[in-house]
Parts: C-alpha cells; structure tokens; sequence
C-alpha cells in the first residue's frame, strides 16, 4: 500500500497535490507546537522546494527535523520535489538534496501545484514503485 509522507506550507500547493494523488498520507506539521511526527512504515517523501532559487535553504527546516529522526530517515524509499521553474538551476533542488543524503531515487519533478497529467504520472508511477519494492501488497 502507498504510503506518503509531505510537507506542505501555509499556502497548501503540496497538500493539493497529495490530495489529488488520494493515497495514505501524513502531513509534516508546519509549525513546532504540532507535535513531531513519527513514521514506522516505508514512505515516498513529498518535498517542494525553497530559497527562491538560492542554492542554500532548498530543504525546508521542517523536513530537516524530520529526517533528523532517525526511524523517520530510514523508512523514506523514494522522494518527489516540487519546485519553480524560474528557480533555474535551482528547480526541485530540494528533492535532490533529500534522495541525495538517504540515498533513495528521486522519482519525480513537478512545478508548484502540479497539473493532472503530474497528478496521473505520479499516481501510477507510485503504484508501479510500490509494487516493486512491495510484490505482496496492493
């Protein structure tokens, strides 16, 4: 079964996304009074990316404290970044940083909200994944 861990800022472009994809999803609390949040299960990490194009500040400081857990930071199988294109060089980065330093694929790029032919690729790209990784479950 997809299992989807995200983080989304107060303006919602990633929850939308992650919405769309309709599979189990836990969202990394925006703000520090939330409570952290744990995960036991492998998971795609859904990241966008930060710093207006800056090469530093890509990775959002919540996904930092996160990952910094480490039962959280060994159950991540894969990432998918979203980002803007005027970042240039920049687009995604976070993604890669993340697939990076665990060492996972990064499997997919999308702009901000995404459009429903990224909703679509990623649905069935997720589900395929999932099935490689995880042959016994749907």
């Amino acid at each position: 079964m997809v299992k989807l861990v995200y983080f989304s800022s107060a303006t919602n472009n990633t929850h939308r996304f992650v919405e769309k994809l309709g599979f189990d999803a836990d969202r990394i609390p925006l703000r520090k009074n939330e409570g952290p949040l744990q995960v036991t299960q492998p998971y795609v990490l859904i990241v966008p990316t930060y710093g207006g194009g800056n090469l530093g500040g890509a990775v959002p400081k919540q996904v930092i404290t996160f990952l910094n857990n480490p039962e959280n930071r060994s159950h991540c199988v894969g990432v998918i970044s979203s980002g803007n294109t005027n970042f240039g060089t920049a687009y995604c980065l976070a993604g890669d940083i993340v697939a990076a330093k665990l060492g996972v694929p990064h499997m997919y790029k999308f702009e901000l909200l995404g459009t429903a032919e990224d909703v679509s690729r990623v649905r069935k790209g997720l589900k395929e994944f999932w099935q490689r990784i995880s042959p016994t479950q749907e």
